[in-house]
């Protein structure tokens, strides 16, 4: 995994860890794909990662949906991805 994803991941933790702090029951967390070409089939690089350091927080990954959009970089696809408290 490279630098940025690791920087995501790493915010990912900290924003899940500072919900469950709060007692939330519920995290809403938008993930943007690394990949340029959203086009193609295949691994979602960071996307996995970020997942799974929210979910070493004591949260469980209920509902996910994708939108694509164009931003300044290009083309990618962010997931919306809902979170509740185990």
């Amino acid at each position: 995994m490279g630098w940025i994803n690791n920087a995501k991941a790493d915010e990912a933790t900290k924003k899940a860890a500072e919900a469950y702090a709060q007692g939330r029951q519920v995290l809403t967390f938008k993930i943007i794909e690394a990949n340029m070409n959203h086009r193609v089939t295949g691994i979602m690089p960071g996307v996995g990662e970020q997942i799974e350091a929210i979910e070493e927080q004591g949260w469980t990954l209920a509902n996910m949906c994708a939108a694509e959009g164009k931003a300044l970089s290009g083309d990618r696809t962010a997931l919306v991805c809902l979170f509740r408290r185990r």
